[in-house]
């Protein structure tokens, strides 16, 4: 997916929007990929380790994914641990979430105003 014909380079014409818009929806269905996963990751540590029931730890686990914090107060040193644990990865996966989407847009954007003009050939 992120190989060398995947964007393209100095020099060469900006893509078509029909190839701009298949890349943001490819690192869209990515970022709801990795979003999937971690809700995943969260909910069945919160249901195991936290001693809560399945809506309820999906509950934290989207509440803690999404920065608002968390919902029920972890009882078990193994909770509480995991919720560390999870609050501390659901930081960078947000992060990475945001710049998933957000790099074709970038990528664009840059190449725009770094593409050279017939004028500036000559």
């Amino acid at each position: 997916m992120f190989g060398i014909k995947y964007l393209e380079r100095k020099g060469q014409p900006l893509a078509p929007i029909g190839v701009f818009l298949l890349r943001l929806g490819r690192n869209f269905a990515a970022a709801l990929g990795i979003l999937a996963l971690s809700l995943a990751i969260g909910t069945l540590g919160y249901h195991y380790l936290g001693n809560v029931g399945w809506i309820d730890g999906l509950l934290n686990a989207a509440m803690i994914l999404t920065g608002m914090g968390p919902v029920d107060k972890m009882e078990t040193t193994e909770g509480k641990l995991f919720a560390t644990a999870y609050a501390l990865y659901s930081g960078v996966a947000f992060l990475t979430l945001v710049a998933v989407i957000l790099a074709p847009v970038y990528h664009r954007l840059l190449h725009h105003f770094h593409m050279t003009t017939e004028e500036d050939k000559s």
